[in-house]
């Protein structure tokens, strides 16, 4: 695939997205009175302590206080965050199940799955997107290198001989690097981890050379010096490290990958409940000052979607994924 192909399935602005997706299942016509009649429960399918388990947290406490049941947090991890899905497809389409998920599981895992556990543009519906997320390209101090063009050289004089750290096979931070390499010509050799804390870890030590990971651990590494970072991945820069440039900044225009955190429903929950929760959610996001810093102290931009806007992003996202995936030859698992 052209370079300039790929460039152009980038991050669409969620401002720019249309509204009315009427291929989104968003919810059946049925009724809800009553509802919430009893208490709800979030999925999160990954590990208690993480940065999306944190983000349902607290979006848990004050969807209870506004709709007046408890929302019970419900951690489900495991393979790649499908363990959680499965849980999500098993309840019932009655809006007392909701799931909070990254671009992994939400999109990039599913894009990279021959046989996928779930359909997201048929078997959930969306509610929001919450905020989205920067990689940042990090690389040991002592590489020789101080910007991208001199990693991309570097690279290309030694196809396979840098090593790249990302959070498994098929994520996100594994598809945006090969994104990056396939625009810039390089030739990396994928090393695997199971999150970003060991994949950080190895990066400081010397062990591999560089990673395109999510700046919530990467930010005070890099400004205690045990890291450097080259670019970040984002449209525009990104406020925790402003010195640090864009990859479109640095000979790439148009290149633009973002992580993000989002809300979905079981497909035909009742509309009026989609609605509902997409106003509650969105309201909290710009009105509770706590939630919005600790999204931002993550990395994060608040966004607060509509259902039709996160639905037309999330169909972005998968057909950009799966051209990345196949230009980069990543065979589905």
């Amino acid at each position: 695939m052209k370079r300039s192909a790929l460039l152009t399935v980038g991050l669409l602005p969620v401002a720019a997205l249309s509204s009315g997706v009427s291929s989104f299942a968003l919810a059946a016509e049925a009724p809800a009175a009553g509802w919430p009649a009893r208490p709800l429960r979030m999925i999160v399918p990954f590990a208690a302590g993480g940065a999306v388990d944190t983000t349902g947290r607290m979006i848990a406490v004050r969807l209870g206080d506004a709709l007046g049941r408890p929302v019970l947090v419900e951690n489900r991890p495991g393979a790649a965050g499908m363990i959680g899905v499965e849980a999500l497809l098993k309840a019932p389409a009655d809006g007392y199940t909701l799931f909070v998920g990254a671009a992994g599981v939400l999109a990039t895992t599913p894009a990279g799955q021959e046989k996928p556990v779930y359909d997201p543009l048929q078997d959930v519906a969306p509610v929001t997107l919450v905020a989205t997320f920067p990689f940042v390209l990090v690389v040991n101090p002592s590489l020789p290198v101080r910007s991208l063009a001199e990693l991309v050289r570097l690279a290309r004089s030694k196809p396979l001989e840098l090593t790249n750290a990302t959070t498994g096979q098929g994520t996100a931070t594994h598809l945006v690097a090969e994104y990056l390499s396939l625009a810039a010509g390089m030739k990396l050799t994928h090393v695997p981890y199971k999150g970003d804390n060991p994949a950080a870890s190895d990066i400081m030590a010397g062990h591999v050379s560089m990673g395109m990971l999510t700046p919530i651990i990467m930010v005070q590494q890099v400004k205690a010096g045990r890291l450097r970072a080259l670019a970040v991945s984002s449209p525009g820069r990104f406020a925790p490290l402003p010195d640090v440039p864009t990859v479109a900044e640095q000979g790439y225009p148009g290149f633009a990958a973002e992580s993000w955190h989002a809300v979905v429903v079981r497909s035909g929950t009742p509309r009026e409940i989609v609605q509902r929760l997409n106003a509650e959610i969105v309201s909290m996001l710009r009105e509770a000052p706590d939630l919005r810093a600790a999204l931002e102290a993550a990395g994060g931009k608040v966004i607060g979607s509509t259902p039709e806007q996160f639905g037309e992003y999330l169909r972005t996202e998968l057909a950009r994924w799966r051209k990345v995936m196949k230009a980069a030859g990543i065979r589905p698992q």
